[in-house]
């Protein structure tokens, strides 16, 4: 019998710590508590299993042991708590241990367990500054306002800590893969987001979503694949995935901080320690830079805020970068704004960028307009990607990928290729009784019919950029993809004699009915 650890079973038993909040704290809130509770008994497990690996090796030398724990990915050091005495200064050691989750499990009772969870993590950041700095300014596991008062909380951090003490959450290298704890990762973002409605747009992109933008985003090995709202980075790791070996480099940047911190834990859970995944607003304050310029990219990808309001337009006409040079998007709509950032960081002649966006951006006039029809005049547009309603936690609505090819720059390899695919891929879906979902058939069609770009009836058309000149640059999928269903001719004639015979059956019954009532008076 294998001691290995089934998917569904920590998928199952990570989700069920969450009833320690279910109720008493938001889910936009709990969420960052239960993944950081997961991340820390991740690393802690992985470090008990290579100490153990050591011992076996070393047997009761700890230096020797110290000196090759440290030489792993990331470092538990001691937490020392001492005591001072005010009269003569001294300090005396009250209390030593590892900065572990097992230490934060055997003082499960201490009163002042949260603060003990706080100087953990704090130690754990302090020493792995390269790779955790600041992941964890933005949790507070001592917090009143978010976990209640003491006796509450202290309640609620005993429970949770027992919950991850379940075997089926023993995420030792030998009876769990990296791949799996990942999964896990990602599965119970997925599932906070169906849980926290609206604010599940800050961090997270439906699965099924990310996987399509990935492919059609197209990276290659060798490629730096950055996604500037990267959320908690389930975009970017799918894009690594899709490139097939480890020979890439990920970066990005995301302006909300616990987000932030939820996509780092990501990386590092992804092994992608190396990943460059910058906290500042994109549009105001690109942090993707190096020598005063905007670093450039093999590929762009990201789900941007929707019709973001108050983006910044008032900066953007003297942006340092000079990013807007096509035009300034209105103030109240920043999606063409993200959109030109995408653009201007993917590599001339090269870069492609794949980005989720809502209809709108493809009909709007006035500023949006403009710039749509400069980025359609300089060959840029490759393809525009209907989709079905309701994929998002957050909204309803249908939603739409386009993808940006500027290898059709002139010089670049496609530089002949002159036309613009769309696709309305709207209709098909596997619907769900909260969201629809798309089906891997779903996904492989879409693809075959962007490779193949070749024209499916009332699915996918080719359109000459003449032909969307001649619509004035209006990219509104039914103006180029018929989808209009003919309704079944109706034979009035037939209809009413149809009427006919239902009304004197009714009559007869209506008929029968009161004789039987008579019947039953009697």
């Amino acid at each position: 019998m294998s001691d290995k650890i089934d998917q569904n079973d920590i998928n199952n038993a990570a989700w069920a710590a969450c009833d320690t909040f279910r109720g008493v704290v938001d889910p936009a809130q709990y969420k960052d508590y239960i993944l950081v509770m997961l991340f820390l008994k991740y690393i802690s497990d992985v470090w008990q299993d290579h100490y153990e690996n050591y011992r076996q090796q070393f047997g009761d030398d700890d230096a020797r042991i110290r000196r090759k724990l440290e030489l792993e990915r990331f470092v538990l050091p001691d937490v020392k708590l001492t005591e001072r005495n005010f009269e003569t200064g001294e300090e005396t050691v009250k209390d030593m241990f590892p900065a572990t989750y097992y230490s934060l499990y055997e003082r499960r009772g201490a009163a002042n367990i949260g603060e003990l969870f706080n100087i953990v993590l704090y130690n754990i950041e302090t020493f792995n500054k390269a790779k955790l700095e600041g992941v964890f300014r933005n949790i507070d596991f001592n917090s009143e306002a978010h976990l209640g008062k003491t006796r509450d909380r202290n309640r609620r951090l005993k429970q949770l800590l027992e919950d991850f003490h379940k075997p089926q959450l023993n995420m030792k290298p030998s009876l769990v893969s990296e791949d799996v704890i990942g999964n896990t990762y990602i599965y119970l973002i997925e599932r906070f987001a169906s849980d926290s409605g609206k604010k599940a747009g800050e961090f997270f992109t439906p699965l099924q979503v990310t996987e399509l933008v990935a492919k059609l985003a197209e990276p290659s090995p060798g490629d730096r694949i950055c996604d500037p709202a990267c959320g908690s980075g389930g975009l970017l790791i799918q894009a690594a995935k899709e490139v097939g070996d480890r020979n890439f480099s990920l970066f990005g940047q995301e302006s909300n901080g616990s987000t932030w911190a939820l996509c780092r834990m990501n990386m590092f859970l992804h092994s992608f320690d190396s990943a460059r995944i910058e906290w500042c607003d994109t549009l105001n304050g690109p942090m993707l830079v190096k020598d005063d310029r905007l670093l450039k990219f093999n590929r762009v990808v990201a789900n941007p805020p929707f019709s973001l309001d108050k983006w910044g337009a008032e900066n953007a006409e003297n942006d340092q970068f000079n990013r807007f040079w096509r035009g300034v998007p209105p103030k109240s709509k920043g999606d063409w704004a993200f959109i030109t950032h995408m653009v201007e960081i993917a590599l001339e002649k090269e870069g492609r960028v794949a980005v989720v966006v809502p209809h709108g951006v493809l009909f709007r006039g006035a500023a949006e307009g403009r710039i749509r029809q400069r980025m359609i005049e300089e060959n840029l547009l490759d393809a525009v990607i209907g989709l079905p309603g309701n994929l998002f936690p957050t909204t309803n609505i249908p939603v739409a990928i386009m993808v940006f090819d500027r290898s059709r720059e002139r010089g670049g390899a496609k530089q002949d290729r002159k036309d613009v695919l769309f696709i309305d891929a709207g209709r098909e879906f596997v619907p769900g009784k909260n969201r629809n979902t798309l089906s891997a058939e779903h996904i492989a069609k879409i693809m075959r019919a962007y490779k193949e770009r070749k024209e499916l009836e009332k699915y996918a058309h080719t359109a000459d950029i003449s032909e969307i000149a001649e619509n004035d640059f209006n990219l509104n999928i039914p103006r180029y993809v018929d989808t209009f269903e003919e309704e079944e001719e109706i034979d009035i004639d037939a209809l009413q004699q149809e009427i006919d015979t239902l009304q004197k059956e009714l009559s007869d019954l209506q008929v029968k009915m009161a004789q039987k009532l008579k019947e039953i008076e009697r």
